[in-house]
């Protein structure tokens, strides 16, 4: 299992590779809050490819043996980790095939082919998406770069936790939201291993569930294809790694209503002048719906994951 020198050594390594991203202070939604919080925005909408996945991508290929590389590279993902991967994969000559779900979001899977990435839409859901894959890895001897259930890709995103205790230092609750869980479980074991009386609160759509059903039955399961609007967030299941860092460093697992997560995307642009992606809000969401159970006034980070939001998606949002 990864511990907190394994994320010291991703952070070491990821400097002048990824942007440290800006903590932002918003007193205006923070006011909004139910209780009341001191709010600041970790902005990993403003990360390259526009999420916080580039941390746990290039920690993980920096660790790939030669021979890995060679075979080329492939992953199944909602559109953030499809970028991302396309993204590094270009920077470092490794040719790279993504598969997507056949609704995921085109601004996501144009820019993954933008980057140079074989990008196969496929499946009316992630379960379709991953036989895809596993199929295309049996067929062509692809390597693949999980988007969650992995130990390098998991310290690299736990990156993002070490920024903000060094950022703010009297933090006391960090909010994080839940795909796979690779994102929230590393963030969780940075701060936990450094700071155990701060607050690490996962957030998933009530719509997406499968943390807290992992949690419930003491190992993955399977939750059927998710309607959210937070496309990111609709993993079929968490992983096994995700899942034991879950059980040992999550204070607890709370469920955002869509309606609560257009809300909050809608309250930062207009407010914060931050363009988030539903995925990303829903952070935001699920304090403006007083589901995190904090103290009234406390110093809180809500982590804005991604702000690669659909372009119709998000008039729809702005428009209601």
């Amino acid at each position: 299992m990864i511990t907190i020198d394994d994320i010291r050594d991703a952070q070491t390594f990821l400097q002048g590779k990824i942007h440290r991203t800006p903590l932002l202070s918003s007193h205006v939604i923070g006011a909004m809050t139910k209780p009341p919080t001191q709010l600041w925005l970790k902005a990993e909408n403003l990360q390259k490819t526009g999420s916080f996945k580039p941390r746990g991508v290039l920690y993980k290929l920096a660790r790939l043996t030669p021979e890995e590389r060679k075979r080329g590279l492939i992953t199944v993902s909602a559109g953030n980790t499809a970028q991302s991967l396309a993204w590094a994969a270009a920077l470092e000559g490794i040719p790279c095939t993504v598969v997507v779900p056949a609704a995921a979001p085109r601004a996501k899977t144009d820019a993954a082919t933008a980057y140079g990435a074989e990008v196969i839409r496929h499946g009316a859901s992630h379960v379709e998406s991953w036989e895809m894959g596993h199929k295309l890895i049996a067929e062509r001897g692809l390597t693949l770069v999980h988007p969650y259930d992995d130990e390098l890709v998991i310290a690299g995103h736990g990156t993002i936790g070490l920024e903000i205790l060094e950022d703010r230092p009297d933090v006391q609750a960090v909010l994080v939201p839940i795909g796979g869980g690779a994102i929230s479980t590393g963030i969780a074991l940075a701060v936990k291993s450094l700071r155990p009386d701060v607050r690490v609160i996962g957030v998933e759509p009530a719509l997406a569930t499968k943390m807290s059903e992992a949690l419930a039955a003491g190992h993955p399961v399977e939750i059927p294809p998710s309607t959210t609007i937070a496309d990111g967030l609709r993993a079929p299941h968490v992983g096994e790694i995700n899942l034991a860092l879950a059980q040992q460093y999550l204070d607890a697992v709370v469920q955002v209503a869509d309606p609560a997560i257009a809300q909050a995307v809608s309250l930062l642009l207009q407010r914060a002048k931050l363009m988030v992606e539903p995925s990303g809000a829903a952070t935001v969401g699920a304090l403006l719906e007083g589901v995190a159970d904090l103290p009234p006034n406390a110093v809180t980070v809500a982590v804005l994951s991604g702000g690669n939001a659909d372009p119709a998606k998000l008039i729809e949002i702005l428009s209601t």
